[in-house]
């Protein structure tokens, strides 16, 4: 039996983790905007906050604001753009602030949970 690749177990442990708290990551973005933002701007924002943690494809980001839009808790609309094409904005609704809400405190029990276990005192 060959020895296991501890780097892509690695990538892919990343991988699973970052697609599950993505959705989580672009509320808080599109929470703090100051105007609705599109996706490339989107994605710039989580590399730059997440370290480069949580950036990813940008076109997987795509799917994820479809679907959170698709929840009501976003919002979005076809602008002008400088340059190019007209590109999607997106805003948080009032819905997908108090999803963010719910989620934070979600996220925040779980971390807490694992780094307990991790530090191995009950």
């Amino acid at each position: 039996m060959p020895p296991p690749d501890i780097d892509a177990a690695l990538r892919k442990f990343q991988r699973e983790l970052s697609s599950g708290v993505v959705a989580l990551a672009l509320l808080a973005v599109l929470s703090r905007a100051a105007e609705p933002m599109y996706g490339y701007q989107i994605a710039k924002t989580l590399e730059r906050f997440g370290e480069g943690v949580l950036s990813g494809k940008q076109s997987a980001l795509y799917p994820v604001l479809r679907n959170l839009e698709g929840a009501g808790f976003l919002a979005s609309h076809v602008g002008p753009s400088d340059a190019g094409p007209p590109r999607r904005y997106y805003a948080i609704t009032a819905a997908g602030q108090a999803a963010l809400r719910e989620w934070a405190a979600a996220w925040r029990a779980t971390r807490d949970s694992v780094d307990t276990v991790l530090e191995g005192t009950p």
